[in-house]
C-alpha cells in the first residue's frame, strides 16, 4: 500500500502526464494486468520462517479450486481453543510476518498463515477472485486437518485481507471476525488515490466489504490506527458501524498502517487474547 501512495502523490505532482499515461494504460492493458499492477506488490523469497523467533512450524501446502499450488505455516500453540487463519495484506509474503505470528500465537491461539497466488512460494498470479479462492482453500485445509478437534476458527484479515477474511466468513461457518487496518471497499478507497483511482473502475476491483460486513452474525473486532496513513481512519470506523452485532471496535493510538501491532504491543495482544475467550 505504501508504494501506491507515493505513485498516488508522484501522480499528483504531474498530473498532465499522468492523466495521459492513464488513458493510454486503459486501452492497451486488461483488467487483471491493471490490478496486479496497482493493487498487489508480492515479493517472492521467503528471508525467514518462525524457527528464527524459536516457534514450532509445519510447512503447508494448499490447493487451490482452480488447481494452484499454495504455500503457507501452521504454526501451533499448546493449550490453545483457537486457530487464527490470517490473511495478510497486499505486499510482501509471510517471511515478512514472522514478528506478527508470534504475537497473535502470544493470545494462545494457532496460527494458519498462507500467502496468496504469485506471493512467496505460492503459484499463479493474484487478482480479486483468485485471493477469494485462495482463502476457500486455506479454510479448506483446516476443516481437514483440524475442524474434528473442537477448537474453533476465526478469521483475522490485515488490510486487503480484511476484504478477502470478510468474503470468506460470509461462506464458511468460522466463531469469530477479526478485521485490522481495513477499508470499506476498493472504490472508497479509490478516491483516496486520484487520480490513480480512475483506473479503479477499468481494473474491475471491488473488495467490497461494505456490502458484505451487515449480513456477518458471528462477533467481529474490527482494530485500525488512529494515524493509520495508507488506509483512512475514517474507513476503519466506518466498516465498524456497517457490521452487525456483535462487533467491539479497537483503536490503537499512535499507531500507522504497518507499525500497529507494536505500538499496541502487550494491550494489542490481550485484546485479541479477550476476543477469542469470548468466543
Amino acid at each position: 500500500m505504501q508504494s501506491l501512495v507515493k505513485l498516488a502523490k508522484f501522480a499528483l505532482r504531474h498530473w498532465p502526464s499522468a492523466i495521459s499515461a492513464l488513458i493510454v494504460v486503459s486501452i492497451v492493458m486488461t483488467p487483471h494486468l491493471l490490478e496486479r499492477m496497482f493493487v498487489y506488490f508480492p515479493t517472492r523469497p521467503l528471508d525467514a520462517d518462525p524457527s528464527l523467533a524459536g516457534l514450532p512450524f509445519e510447512d503447508v501446502w494448499l490447493r487451490t479450486e482452480d488447481g494452484l499450488r499454495l504455500h503457507g505455516w501452521f504454526v501451533p500453540r499448546e493449550g490453545a481453543r483457537a486457530t487464527l487463519l490470517v490473511l495478510h495484506g497486499n505486499a510482501g509474503n509471510i517471511g515478512h510476518r514472522v514478528a506478527w505470528i508470534e504475537m497473535l500465537r502470544g493470545a494462545s491461539a494457532h496460527v494458519l498463515i498462507f500467502d496468496y497466488r504469485g506471493f512467496g512460494r505460492s503459484e499463479g498470479k493474484p487478482f480479486e477472485e483468485g485471493l477469494y479462492r485462495d482463502a476457500r482453500a486455506a479454510y479448506g485445509w483446516w476443516e481437514a486437518a483440524r475442524g474434528g478437534s473442537g477448537e474453533k476458527l476465526v478469521l483475522l484479515g490485515e488490510s486487503i485481507g480484511g476484504a478477502v477474511a470478510t468474503e470468506l466468513a460470509t461462506r464458511a461457518p468460522v466463531a469469530g471476525l477479526i478485521v485490522q487496518s481495513s477499508f470499506t471497499s476498493a472504490r472508497d478507497m479509490a478516491r483516496t488515490m486520484l487520480p490513480l483511482g480512475l483506473l479503479q473502475p477499468l481494473a474491475g476491483v471491488r473488495f467490497d466489504s461494505a456490502a458484505r460486513i451487515s449480513n456477518l452474525r458471528c462477533p467481529k473486532l474490527v482494530i485500525h490506527g488512529d494515524r493509520d496513513e495508507i488506509i483512512p481512519f475514517r474507513l476503519g470506523r466506518r466498516l465498524f458501524e456497517l457490521a452487525a452485532p456483535p462487533k467491539d471496535f479497537y483503536v490503537v493510538v499512535g499507531a500507522g498502517h504497518n507499525d500497529l501491532p507494536w505500538v499496541g504491543g502487550a494491550e494489542y495482544v490481550r485484546r485479541i487474547a479477550r476476543f477469542l475467550e469470548a468466543l
